[in-house]
């Protein structure tokens, strides 16, 4: 039996990372944000935000990254494999901009399925940028719509972890898994 694909969420610096990390130190499976990767590789070739100067290569290897991802944790011996971020939050950055892309994103979506999408809403109080989140409060509001949109549209129905402390957070979570 293939282990439940469960996707956490959300615009940029809602807390998604800090959650998986807690659900992870409990021993569960958690497959991590690969964007940031891209970015850092990127980097390494001369390219300092690859998804503001090429936002469809770093797009093509974000979607490859994250069917690797989707494969992978079909192969885990494991009731749950928790990722950060899943194959549709391509699409919804996508339509965030007026950029063209192919036809295989949206394939991806519905041939890698997830079972279940928690979505963490924006947060003002612990919303931060670095060197690879450059997004403003005000974007990571607009990308949320953007996420809750296109998973909706995907045939999802995410479920909105509320605000609280990384506990509460993580519980929420494994409650709505019925997971005790």
């Amino acid at each position: 039996m293939k282990p439940k694909k469960i996707v956490v969420t959300g615009g940029p610096s809602t807390g998604k990372t800090t959650v998986i990390d807690q659900i992870k130190t409990l021993g569960f499976s958690c497959l991590h944000e690969i964007s940031r990767d891209i970015t850092l590789e990127a980097r390494n070739e001369g390219v300092s935000q690859l998804f503001l100067s090429d936002p469809l290569l770093f797009s093509d290897r974000l979607l490859a990254g994250r069917i690797e991802q989707f494969k992978a944790a079909e192969s885990l011996p494991k009731e749950y494999v928790f990722l950060d971020r899943g194959i549709p939050d391509i699409v919804a950055y996508l339509n965030g901009t007026d950029i063209v892309y192919g036809e295989n994103y949206r394939n991806a979506c519905t041939d890698h399925c997830y079972d279940l999408v928690f979505i963490f809403p924006p947060w003002k109080a612990i919303h931060s940028n670095d060197n690879e989140r450059y997004e403003d409060f005000e974007e990571a509001k607009r990308i949320h719509k953007l996420l809750d949109k296109t998973y909706r549209q995907f045939g999802y129905t995410p479920i909105t972890v509320p605000q609280g402390t990384v506990i509460e957070r993580t519980n929420f979570i494994l409650k709505s898994l019925n997971i005790n």
